[in-house]
């Protein structure tokens, strides 16, 4: 049975090229790309994929797109791959030998090798993501990591076979700090009307750091376990904030 593999894009040549190397030989490479100004169609065109596009206007999430794309695909069975995130072959064999099966389920979560400056990050395995799925029987919320809702059973694919993990590749310092402003946002638009107490702004990041450098054991991966727990403690106070300041505003509106 044939799988497609679709990778939304936008400016996404950092790594595209290496990515594709891991899924040239699916059966469909679908591109959403949306009106990237870098050189990624050209990337994906060299390696022969089928290119559609999505217009951006002014969204800045990929749920979006991923709706539109996941219908686009030419096979019924869909892998959703992030233009960061690298297939192994291992995973590839696995899930065609998985469809042929009779009681396959008709979604799979897939697990995830999160890498951070070029390290490995062991404590955030296997992060799962529901990435393998029949398309007929899948929608993806247009919200921000909105996790795919599936009209059917699902599987999972054991943590236990380490080799058959997509490997998440590092992004730089500068994209990881620019994303945190954008999804915030978007997180706050889902979150509006969230009461910011002391104690949520004080306590939430704090615990999102013990989580992540203590219980997870970020603190085995030295400054980049420390900078990673930094990281998600300053995501959610940057929410917090941001959900502040909205408070606070509908309070000024109200009185006026």
């Amino acid at each position: 049975m044939p799988i497609s593999v679709v990778i939304n894009t936008y400016n996404a040549e950092r790594h595209l090229a290496e990515v594709l190397e891991t899924v040239k030989d699916f059966d469909e490479v679908l591109i959403c790309d949306m009106e990237s100004t870098d050189s990624t169609r050209e990337i994906a065109l060299r390696y022969g994929c089928r290119i559609i596009t999505f217009e951006k206007k002014n969204y800045n999430i990929v749920e979006p797109a991923r709706e539109f794309a996941i219908h686009q695909a030419t096979h019924e069975w869909v892998l959703v791959v992030d233009a960061d995130e690298l297939i192994p072959s291992s995973l590839k064999d696995y899930l065609y030998k998985k469809i042929e099966e009779p009681d396959c389920p008709d979604a799979l979560l897939v697990a995830r090798k999160n890498h951070m400056m070029g390290c490995f990050m062991r404590s955030s395995y296997p992060d799962y993501q529901l990435r393998f799925f029949r398309k007929e029987k899948t929608h993806w919320p247009p919200i921000i990591h909105a996790r795919p809702q599936v009209d059917g059973t699902i599987g999972s694919i054991p943590k236990q076979l380490e080799e058959c993990a997509m490997v998440h590749k590092s992004e730089t310092m500068s994209n990881a700090f620019r994303h945190v402003n954008e999804y915030t946002d978007n997180e706050v638009k889902r979150r509006k009307g969230t009461h910011v107490t002391w104690a949520k702004l004080i306590f939430q990041p704090f615990f999102r750091f013990f989580k992540g450098y203590v219980m997870k054991g970020g603190f085995r991966y030295g400054k980049v376990g420390y900078i990673q727990a930094c990281k998600h403690a300053y995501y959610k106070f940057v929410v917090l904030c941001k959900l502040l300041e909205q408070e606070r505003m509908q309070q000024q509106a109200n009185k006026k």
